[in-house]
């Protein structure tokens, strides 16, 4: 949905479907769509961590 929401068909909902209620399939794409928003907006505002910690390293971000 954030790359290509147009490549979400009708085979796409089937394959929901088989897993998930209507009711859980909204609120699915609503949760999708909330996250989706707030990463861009972060990125929007510049609010984004420019590093990330690996390997269990401990330091704060600056």
């Amino acid at each position: 949905m954030a790359l290509d929401h147009q490549s979400v068909d009708d085979a796409f909902f089937e394959d929901l479907h088989g897993h998930f209620s209507d009711e859980q399939i909204v609120e699915l794409g609503m949760v999708i769509g909330q996250f989706i928003g707030f990463g861009r907006l972060l990125a929007v505002l510049d609010l984004e961590p420019k590093f990330c910690p690996t390997d269990g390293e401990t330091e704060l971000l600056s």
